[in-house]
């Protein structure tokens, strides 16, 4: 028999009012027709740091973190407020597509353009008005240098995209979000279809990019978001349900719902 938690007990930390923060949500809810989703998510997201979602299966994590740049529309009802520069970006007049240049995501598994490495990184530049070569190949180097590809691609960026390995190509991914200069990235399982090599890659990569960039990373692998994240969000069936230092979460959670999925006694 499956363990009840209660909700009314959660611990989510605050910030002192000096922190500069990345993103905050208040009272966000989020509703897939008549079922809700996502219940009252407070929280805040310090810059330069990564912070780590944890939960369950089902747990809203991923959806939470689509919200963050609007990739809920269209798809669920997305209530409350999502602060990014003392803007209320969940407002229905914001431009969304000025959003995302932003805010940039990466998702569960590799999408790379069928198009040449050089391309993926270019195409968005010239959508958004950068047409100097010498420019756009600038933002090819830094942004392969930035994702840790560039020694690995460098003589080969008009080969296709497809013909990456699986991690390489996760990092091609972060090189085309990172091209457009968002203050946040947004990573949604980035690590889960790759093997551990890659995935050490990857980790590596964001521990180096969140000098530049504030990130916000969905995962299931408890060890990743020990490693990496210096806050965690522990979330459970559309709730959350604790938010702390990572060091905190993992060796002194504060209630029993958090203590059990830590243990791996959860369930």
């Amino acid at each position: 028999m499956l363990k009840q938690y209660s909700f009314e007990k959660t611990v989510v930390q605050s910030f002192a009012a000096n922190t500069p923060l990345a993103l905050r949500t208040e009272d966000l809810q989020v509703f897939y027709g008549a079922n809700h989703a996502m219940h009252d998510a407070d929280l805040a997201f310090p810059k330069n740091q990564i912070t780590a979602l944890i939960g369950a299966s089902g747990s809203g994590k991923s959806t939470y973190l689509r919200s963050l740049n609007r990739m809920n529309d269209g798809i669920a009802t997305v209530t409350g407020k999502i602060w990014y520069h003392g803007v209320d970006i969940n407002e229905p007049d914001v431009n969304i597509y000025e959003i995302r240049r932003h805010i940039g995501m990466v998702f569960q598994r590799p999408n790379p353009f069928a198009k040449s490495i050089r391309e993926n990184i270019v195409y968005a530049l010239r959508a958004n008005g950068i047409k100097r070569k010498a420019e756009l190949n600038e933002r090819v180097e830094q942004s392969l240098r930035g994702a840790a590809l560039w020694d690995e691609v460098k003589d080969n960026l008009d080969k296709s995209a497809l013909s990456l390995s699986g991690g390489q190509q996760q990092r091609l991914c972060i090189a085309r979000s990172i091209a457009m200069a968002p203050d946040v990235l947004l990573l949604d399982e980035p690590c889960s279809a790759l093997d551990p090599i890659s995935t050490v890659k990857v980790e590596e990569t964001l521990l180096e990019l969140q000098k530049k960039y504030s990130i916000v990373i969905v995962t299931h692998n408890m060890q990743q978001a020990s490693r990496i994240s210096s806050q965690c969000a522990f979330f459970h069936l559309g709730h959350v349900m604790e938010y702390a230092p990572t060091t905190t979460m993992f060796s002194n959670p504060q209630i029993p719902v958090t203590q059990d999925y830590v243990a791996g006694s959860f369930g």
